[in-house]
């Protein structure tokens, strides 16, 4: 070790403070030190920071003194180092000389400060910094050494913080003990609107709010005393009172605060710091996203209430009821009276359509605002008819506009002084204009935006395809009935661990025809799907759609999906059955929405797993509990697209029973949906133990006076295997397991009588469990299952597939998935978490 060469020091001599015998008394209650006295300090100072140690050098040249920093520095007690030569104790020896000539100026008078290597106590390699000072008035010296590295990282550590204090966008600030503010950063001073410099002594109640600072000085004094800190704390920042700079455009702003105590590294409190993060944007995002739910849940209701019938006139109430007020405040519909003559030819050949001139009658008009007395058109008012009156509307007019092109228009405002915003959408169907729907809103309501036309244009278009199958679509009633029931799963369909009950009830609309639709799916496994779904809105398309989205959903699951997969790739495919508007003069295109839930239970654990689109919850009857709805997170319709769907895994006791249904069944102009949510749950709750007579009694207490929607109620009581049904076993990786699958496959067969199945099963068994040790990874596992079926599955933890190949008379192998596709009934592979299931089925 070579020292560095010392540093010219200032002259003069000092003395290092010795703690604990001169400073300043300590205020222990409330954590800080008074000044301009003496005392005792209290532990806990700039010495638990900085390495300090302190001894003295007589006239000798001998070590005089050794104080207990000293010895915790350079981990020598006292009793070794006081009388110890100075220069042979801490320098290398071929450093000796020089040392000794170094000490004896230094004992002559001459101060030095200059760098040394040492080593602690831990006997690590150090630096540190050496002060000697000559003692006036007596040949000695006193030393003071501070370690160096411990120095520099305090030194880094100080630079970041100012960095990460000054240059973060983000505001910063520190409270004290007495919760007042002793720093903040720029960001912070900017967001409530103060200079940085008159924040420093400032509580919670000179910045913010009375109520928002009360919460803020609440969680101050929790954090300080507690330790834990607290996250994403909310609350609105508005203006101070004693403001000077205006907090960037004025208005209040949305913060997060994140709040954290501040220890010192003996651990006592110093403060409570904390990172504020301004959210406004968020929670304007929030509130959109709020606003697009509302929309949803309104274009729900739509596809819930209108067209229950087809007759006109009450089609066009239903859509006003729908949107008036939850929409607009004032909204009329028009259709063309050729259209309600029961003409069912094309309406664009008859006079007045190509203009948009022809004769309309008022069908439906709803309002929430009295004195509401005329609608605007290009040359002027135009009384309002009352439902039933007829009227042309001038051919400059927006109205006729509309009719015209088929587009929606939004008129500048008109004389009315009540009504601030109106918007006609056309009633389009089939590449036809039925008519046109006026809305309009109030004074006082937003005016409406694009988004707004958006929704409205949906909601129209929906009534319009009601209209539209009242005047086309009464004949095909019959063969679309048809071809709904034949979409549904015939008889009683059965699953394993599983007794299964069905209804299915049309709505007593005798020309329409709606979308719900339910299946039981046998997977592999002892394995069942249930699925429920309800394609939004009515007719012939309605039921096609659902056609097409119920033999999805059993190629989907023949796939051996997850729930949530099964739902996303639904949620693609119900998007395309709309068309493509992406070619060039592609216009529009139709939009299908559906909701859906897709469950899998496996009877072996008693495990069902949950994904839901949009669709009502299942709900679960326990045995001794009351029903409940499952906690299964909505998701969005199919059709909507945008955002994954989450699954919910519940374990199903013996004996319960769960329920799903379509909204038929809850949901009636009659009553609201919470209430017949209620009822549904209730009825549960007190009817029989028998599943099916627990259908019926379900029906009768539901829809006593049923008609206004189809009814799809698809309920499972779960039925727990018998201990003997399944036999389970973990085999090492490792040629021996071949010959014990076998036997452990024989005997179980054996021990339940099953003996005309222990050849076939012997010789499957063995031919996959060659497989998985030939192509697989890990331990192997086989399980056998009896139900209506035996079932043999082999896992391992390889993720290649299985592939049958037709083998040569020359090949030596490839004829085991022959063997195993001859001689089981059924046979196949999925895929697990960790690798894969190679499973076969023998009859019994």
């Amino acid at each position: 070790m070579n020292s560095i060469p010392a540093r010219n020091a200032p002259s003069g001599s000092g003395h290092a403070a010795v703690p604990g015998q001169l400073g300043a008394p300590t205020d222990h209650a409330a954590g800080r030190t008074a000044l301009g006295g003496w005392g005792h300090g209290r532990p806990g100072s700039i010495y638990d920071y900085v390495r300090v140690a302190t001894f003295a050098i007589g006239s000798d040249g001998r070590i005089s003194q050794w104080s207990g920093r000293a010895a915790e520095f350079f981990g020598v007690p006292a009793a070794e180092a006081v009388g110890a030569d100075a220069v042979t104790t801490f320098i290398p020896r071929e450093l000796w000389q020089r040392g000794r000539a170094r000490l004896e100026r230094i004992l002559a008078g001459e101060e030095w400060v200059g760098t040394a290597p040492y080593r602690d106590a831990d006997g690590i390699e150090s630096l540190a910094e050496v002060y000697l000072m000559p003692d006036s008035g007596a040949s000695g010296a006193t030393c003071l050494a501070v370690d160096l590295g411990r120095l520099r990282r305090i030194e880094t550590d100080l630079a970041a913080s100012e960095a990460v204090f000054g240059q973060t966008p983000t505001g910063f600030f520190l409270f004290d003990l007495d919760l007042r503010l002793q720093r903040v950063n720029d960001a912070f001073a900017t967001g409530v609107g103060l200079p940085a410099g008159e924040l420093h002594g400032l509580t919670p109640y000179d910045l913010f709010l009375p109520g928002e600072a009360d919460r803020l000085m609440v969680a101050l004094r929790k954090v300080l005393a507690g330790g834990d800190p607290i996250l994403d704390l909310r609350f609105t920042g508005a203006v101070p009172r004693t403001a000077t700079v205006p907090p960037r455009d004025g208005s209040s702003r949305r913060w997060a605060i994140s709040l954290y105590r501040l220890n010192s590294s003996a651990g006592r409190p110093m403060g409570v710091a904390g990172q504020v993060l301004d959210v406004t944007s968020r929670h304007v995002a929030e509130r959109e996203a709020a606003g697009v739910r509302r929309s949803l849940a309104l274009i729900n209701e739509a596809s819930t209430h209108i067209g229950s019938t087809l007759d006109l006139e009450t089609t066009a109430k239903e859509l006003l009821d729908v949107i008036v007020p939850q929409f607009c405040d004032v909204a009329t519909v028009d259709l063309y009276t050729a259209l309600l003559t029961g003409d069912s030819g094309p309406l664009s050949g008859q006079a007045g359509f190509s203009d948009g001139c022809g004769e309309l009658r008022r069908v439906a008009v709803s309002s929430v605002v009295g004195g509401a007395s005329s609608v605007l058109g290009a040359e002027g008012s135009v009384p309002v008819a009352e439902a039933g009156g007829t009227l042309c509307y001038p051919r400059r007019s927006p109205h006729a506009r509309a009719l015209r092109t088929g587009r929606s228009v939004v008129p500048q405002p008109g004389p009315d002084p009540l009504l601030r915003s109106t918007l006609v959408v056309p009633l389009v169907a089939r590449d036809q204009v039925l008519g046109l729907v006026q809305l309009s809103r109030a004074i006082g309501s937003e005016p409406f935006d694009a988004r707004d036309v958006a929704i409205a244009e949906e909601l129209v278009a929906r009534a319009a395809v009601c209209v539209d199958n009242a005047r086309l679509y009464r004949r095909e009633h019959e063969r679309a009935l048809i071809l709904q029931r034949s979409l549904l799963p015939p008889g009683n369909p059965a699953a394993t661990g599983l007794e299964i009950a069905r209804r299915y009830l049309p709505s007593n609309n005798n020309t329409e025809v709606g979308g719900d639709w339910f299946d039981v799916i046998p997977l592999p496994g002892s394995r069942t799907a249930l699925v429920i779904g309800d394609v939004m809105g009515r007719g012939l398309r309605a039921a096609v759609a659902m056609g097409q989205l119920r033999t999805a959903v059993r190629t989907l699951a023949m796939l051996d999906l997850d729930p949530a997969e099964v739902l996303s790739a639904l949620d693609e495919i119900a998007r395309g059955l709309g068309g493509d508007t992406s070619s060039p003069g592609e216009e529009s295109a139709e939009l299908y929405l559906a909701t859906c839930v897709y469950a899998v239970y496996d009877a072996v654990t008693q495990r069902c797993v949950f994904a839901n689109a949009g669709h009502l919850p299942p709900v679960l009857l326990s045995p001794d509990e009351p029903a409940r709805m499952l906690d299964v997170p909505p998701g969005l319709p199919l059709g909507v697209g945008g955002e994954p769907f989450e699954e919910v895994e519940v374990t199903l006791p013996d004996g319960a029973v769960l329920g799903l249904y379509t909204d038929g069944l809850v949901e009636s102009r009659k009553h609201q949906l919470d209430e017949g949510l209620r009822a549904f749950r209730t009825a549960l709750s007190n009817g029989s133990k028998e599943l099916e007579l627990l259908c019926d009694e379900v029906l009768d207490e539901l829809i006593p006076h049923h008609g206004e929607d189809d009814i799809a109620l698809l309920m499972a009581k779960v039925q727990t295997l018998p201990e003997d049904a399944v036999g389970d076993w973990r085999l090492p990786s490792e040629p021996t397991s071949v010959a014990k699958a076998r036997e452990l496959a024989c005997s179980w067969l054996l021990v339940r009588g099953l003996d005309e199945l222990v050849d076939t099963t012997e010789l499957l068994v063995s031919e996959l469990v060659t497989n998985a040790l030939r192509h697989g990874r890990g331990d192997i596992r086989l399980r056998l299952l009896r139900d209506r079926t035996v079932v043999c599955e082999v896992w391992d933890d390889g993720y290649a597939q299985p592939r049958q190949r037709r083998a040569q008379e020359t090949d030596e192998g490839g004829r085991g998935l022959q063997l195993v596709s001859l001689l089981a009934e059924r046979w196949g592979s999925r895929r697990t978490p960790n690798g894969k299931i190679v499973w076969f089925e023998l009859a019994l």
